[in-house]
């Protein structure tokens, strides 16, 4: 009887609305004075449990969209156990709305703690959400900035630096779902466009770009000028020609060979060395060239990050440069 003219007494109170349900029954150790066995606090937790989800439920509105739910249910769970830790029955407060309370203040701390926006900002964007929603009822549309910023009371440009405030102070997980209006679930992480190479790629088109540097520098000065002069310049074969004192077929021919001795010379340095001699005057010369594409720099260097590496200007001054050094 007297478990039952308890239940009534408080169900005539007026709970908060993060209350459980009178239909939940209460778990015994809740009437005790005393909770202090971890096995007590363990079943005390255990037939609450569902208290966490409740008031998740009624918090949950008052928080942005993009505040993870079940965070809010692991902050909450920590709030549990510690209001069975806590409580004392002796104090004749039920359980359920002393744990809701330390439910509730674990959840706002939680993401009190995991928001980096000043608390300022978050009350001007209620501020400004409150003054659309209030103008959007009674002008049964959306409201203009300037509507808006009147009623605030502050002009345009400080309504668009608010703006930029709240929407710098949003952070949004790589995994948060995002509606598209289709039965396709996307990500934050499938909308963001990453225009640049994966790392690997990368490394491999600046080393590729080094070794094409090195071996233009490598080549005899004739060979190098007219590939430079030709591919970088912008120069005819007549002016090379009349440059160096040569035909244009010479020029042509001179800049055949040299394309093949950088083919060559590139693609050794992605090969093995090899053990056997070459043989040969050719081979040598290859072997050679090569053997100096590859002392030329250092592999650091070479995957090194060059400024403006795709610049013809940049190109002049790197060969100019390894030149130097060689």
């Amino acid at each position: 009887m007297r478990h039952k003219t308890d239940r009534k007494s408080l169900s005539s109170r007026s709970d908060p609305p993060w209350s459980i349900e009178p239909g939940q029954a209460q778990s015994p150790e809740a009437a005790s004075p005393e909770v202090v066995s971890p096995e007590a606090i363990s079943r005390l937790v255990e037939a609450h449990l569902p208290l966490v989800n409740h008031v998740v439920f009624q918090v949950a509105g008052h928080f942005p969209r993009h505040v993870d739910r079940d965070e809010l249910i692991d902050a909450g769970a920590l709030g549990l156990v510690e209001a069975a830790q806590r409580y004392e029955g002796s104090r004749g407060v039920p359980f359920n709305r002393f744990a809701a309370q330390r439910i509730r203040g674990a959840i706002i701390d939680a993401v009190r703690a995991a928001d980096w926006a000043p608390r300022s900002v978050r009350s001007l964007a209620r501020r400004l959400d409150s003054a659309e929603q209030q103008l959007t009822g009674r002008l049964g549309r959306i409201p203009s900035l300037d509507e808006t910023a009147e009623v605030l009371g502050m002009d345009t440009h400080e309504l668009h630096n608010l703006r930029d405030r709240i929407f710098r102070s949003v952070v949004l997980a790589f995994e948060h779902t995002i509606s598209n209006g289709t039965d396709d679930d996307m990500t934050v992480a499938d909308l963001l466009a990453d225009a640049g190479p994966e790392p690997a790629v990368e490394l491999e088109d600046r080393e590729l770009k080094a070794y094409l540097r090195e071996a233009v520098a490598c080549l005899p000065e004739r060979q190098r000028l007219i590939i430079l002069g030709y591919f970088i310049e912008g120069r005819t074969s007549e002016d090379l020609a009349r440059f160096l004192g040569v035909t244009e077929s010479r020029v042509s021919q001179m800049r055949t060979e040299a394309l093949e001795s950088l083919r060559r010379g590139i693609e050794t340095q992605y090969r093995s060395s090899g053990t056997s001699n070459p043989s040969g005057l050719v081979e040598r010369r290859r072997a050679v060239y090569a053997a100096r594409i590859r002392r030329s720099e250092t592999w650091s260097h070479r995957i090194s990050e060059v400024s403006d590496p795709d610049s013809d200007g940049a190109f002049l001054a790197e060969v100019g440069r390894l030149v130097d050094g060689l």
